[in-house]
């Protein structure tokens, strides 16, 4: 049996963290995934309104539920693009699960409901792995729910049964995933889908409130308590940009050389924001000399 935590323990301690857990009579994995000062740091650099947070929170603990059902190095980008008030919704997390997220174009979207921020958005899955081929996977935005559409998604393209559930306030973002595995336990098809439809049928009596209010074990103490539930230690959750000085300097040398060097004529230095984290980067006319090429001498003396 699941033995519980003191109640909203995750939620005293800010722990990002997301954990495993097998049934062990049933061929049936889980993952549950808690976000707090991650989610807030995101939130803090860019004031969305509250309905593009909640939705942001909700990508950001997907991302990391997607990520723990992959055995890869790299990452997984999960994205949206609509018609609606929000353009472009972005959420990634590596191998190390680490997170960052953005909404472009979302300034003037004040709406609260996933229709009109997201309209006819088409949901992606990428995952970018660090040695290999880039995949992903496409699906029309369903329900007026993040979590239907992930379920339609893996209806569409896995053998074995996937279910999520999501939630986000501002402060707190919360995942939980379901996923039956290959026949071991249970042979027997019948019965496996007892299981499953058991399994799922408990999950889906936790509201939001729920979700987000009670710590991790003791959620899962509470649906699961007649079951031997096997729960692994957590795993931390942390938000983690990839941008980089060299790298953004690599972004200015696939420019036009004379462009470049226009800009530093006029600008004298030219600066960069990361979209995702507000970090700055500055470059004068010695640190692009070998960008410039021929273009510094002729434009900037």
């Amino acid at each position: 049996m699941l033995e519980s935590e003191p109640a909203d323990a995750n939620l005293q301690h800010g722990t990002d963290s997301s954990r495993r857990f097998l049934f062990d009579d049933a061929d049936i994995r889980g993952e549950i995934v808690a976000l707090d000062r991650s989610y807030r740091d995101i939130l803090a650099i860019h004031q969305y309104a509250p309905g593009v947070g909640r939705l942001l929170g909700e990508f950001l603990a997907a991302s990391v539920l997607l990520s723990t059902t992959l055995k890869f190095e790299g990452k997984l980008i999960l994205q949206v693009r609509s018609s609606g008030q929000i353009p472009l919704l972005m959420a990634e997390c590596n191998h190390e699960l680490h997170i960052r997220g953005i909404a472009r174009g979302a300034q003037e979207a004040t709406a609260l409901n996933n229709d009109q921020l997201l309209t006819d958005g088409q949901l992606a899955i990428t995952i970018d792995p660090t040695q290999g081929q880039r995949y992903q996977g496409i699906v029309p935005l369903e329900s007026d729910c993040l979590a239907h559409s992930l379920d339609a998604y893996f209806q569409q393209s896995e053998q074995l049964g996937t279910r999520f559930w999501l939630a986000a306030d501002g402060r707190h973002a919360r995942g939980l995933l379901l996923q039956q595995l290959p026949a071991d336990v249970t042979p027997d098809a019948a019965q496996r889908d007892e299981q499953w439809n058991h399994a799922c049928a408990l999950a889906s009596t936790v509201s939001d409130e729920e979700l987000l209010q009670v710590d991790l074990v003791s959620l899962l103490h509470r649906l699961y308590h007649q079951d031997s539930v096997r729960l692994f230690d957590p795993r931390d959750v942390a938000f983690r940009c990839n941008c980089s000085r060299q790298r953004t300097r690599n972004a200015l040398a696939t420019l036009d050389p004379a462009e470049v060097g226009e800009l530093l004529q006029e600008l004298g230095v030219i600066a960069m924001d990361c979209e995702f984290c507000n970090q700055q980067y500055r470059f004068d006319e010695s640190d692009l000399a070998d960008v410039l090429g021929d273009a510094g001498s002729k434009t900037l003396h």
